[in-house]
């Protein structure tokens, strides 16, 4: 098992920033991809950026790419997720996850270990 759990949500104004944290423990850190989906009420939970074991790749939706960075420190067995220029509609509940390091995917359903995520709130 994998226990994640994410910190760093809270209320920010539009065009301001937020790094959110998730610290991982249970197993090695290092042998898993990294992921960041968010939902927000009556949708579905959606991919927002993913990392591999290394850090040394990375991908992002189009919805953030250029605003929000994935990075990680496996020597903290944390992942972070660095957002900037920040919108209303990036308003969600933001969850990381956990996928093997075979599995390179934005598939929500083939992630094993979720946290319990953490509300982000961005007003206008």
């Amino acid at each position: 098992q994998v226990q994640l759990v994410e910190s760093g949500g809270g209320l920010v104004q539009a065009g301001g920033s937020r790094r959110l944290s998730c610290v991982a423990s249970g197993r090695p850190f290092t042998n898993y991809n990294m992921g960041w989906f968010r939902q927000t009420p009556g949708k579905e939970r959606e991919f927002v950026a993913r990392i591999n074991w290394g850090g040394g790749t990375t991908s992002y939706d189009d919805s953030v790419k250029g605003r929000f960075t994935i990075s990680r420190e496996n020597a903290y067995n944390t992942v972070y997720l660095q957002m900037n220029s920040l919108k209303p509609e990036d308003t969600a509940v933001y969850y990381c996850a956990a996928v093997f390091f075979t599995q390179w995917t934005t598939a929500r359903h083939e992630y094993e270990y979720w946290g319990q995520g953490t509300q982000v709130t961005v007003s206008a």
